[in-house]
């Protein structure tokens, strides 16, 4: 007889959002322990703002390469680098644990490259859009708008399910929903910057990408598009 195959009390990360945590976590426990001058002498400091001022996003920056029509590399990079830097310990964290929670489903069902692939072209499309909508705001930072992609996912994968179902595949969207109405809330009472544009562009970009990067999506596409 074959022994039984042994069973996992967890299912394990996909290893693409592993490494997105950790990536994300590292960088914000170096900044956290040179913050305490535990690591990197006095200049450590200033790690997290030095970070910011080298790798966020600003839509000033932006408009300078537009007008300019000149693309350097280390103003390029901000459009995804921007994901990896957060404000505070508290940020970070956050949006670390709903990369797991959303990476985890999303990844169960998609390949690594097209989860990987929702989480990038959703942190640039967030970017992009900020940078066209939020001139003069504060600098973007954290890996919220590819989270929102990773959301963006998720919620294409609900709506494909409900509707195999044969229910209100509206109800697909509920998540976005609640979150959208928790950030208009503290938005209202607390005030804050636009970059809530750059986490509905993410969501925006990864349900749009999900078409075509999901399991047998760029085959459904390609015969509806022939069938048109």
């Amino acid at each position: 007889m074959t022994p039984p195959e042994p069973q996992h009390p967890v299912n394990p990360l996909p290893p693409v959002i592993a490494a997105l945590f950790l990536v994300i976590m590292g960088i914000e426990t170096a900044f956290m322990l040179g913050s305490r001058g535990i690591v990197g002498g006095p200049e450590a400091v200033g790690w997290r703002q030095g970070a910011i001022q080298a790798f966020g996003f600003n839509a000033d920056v932006m408009d300078w390469m537009l007008v300019n029509g000149v693309y350097p590399a280390e103003h390029v990079i901000r459009f995804v680098s921007y994901a990896f830097v957060h404000g505070t310990f508290t940020h970070a964290i956050f949006a670390g644990v709903l990369l797991l929670a959303l990476g985890k489903f999303v990844g169960e069902v998609f390949s690594q490259l097209a989860t990987l692939s929702v989480f990038v072209v959703s942190t640039v499309v967030g970017a992009v859009v900020y940078g066209f909508v939020a001139a003069g705001q504060p600098w973007l930072i954290g890996a919220f708008p590819g989270v929102y992609g990773l959301i963006g996912g998720f919620t294409y994968i609900l709506w494909q399910r409900l509707g195999q179902m044969g229910a209100q595949q509206s109800r697909a969207f509920t998540l976005i929903a609640v979150l959208l109405g928790i950030q208009l809330v503290f938005g209202l009472i607390f005030g804050g910057s636009r970059d809530w544009v750059a986490d509905v562009a993410g969501f925006a970009a990864g349900f749009a990408l999900s078409f075509f990067v999901s399991p047998g999506g760029w085959q459904r596409m390609r015969a509806m598009i022939r069938h048109r």
